[in-house]
């Protein structure tokens, strides 16, 4: 795929990439230069932000069990705690 630089620097990424990444107008992205690469991330940090303290978890449950859940243990993960190990 490609992009063209217009006059005032603007490009329009492809629409497949747009749909991809649910990119639509007024999307933030973050733009890091690595040696001669352009690399664009979309920001999720203020969708992160507008959800923080929507999702009510069952009474006993952290979020970090819910983590361990959806990703499995990770490595130095020291659960189970060495009391109910």
């Amino acid at each position: 795929m490609e992009a063209t630089v217009a006059e005032r620097g603007q490009i329009t990424l492809p629409k497949a990439v747009r749909d991809a990444l649910g990119l639509t107008k007024g999307t933030t992205l973050k733009v890091e230069l690595d040696g001669g690469r352009i690399i664009l991330r979309k920001d999720v940090g203020d969708a992160l932000s507008r959800m923080r303290g929507r999702i009510k978890l069952p009474p006993g449950t952290s979020s970090d069990d819910v983590m361990r859940e959806l990703r499995g243990r990770a490595p130095g993960d020291p659960y189970p705690p060495p009391d109910e190990a």
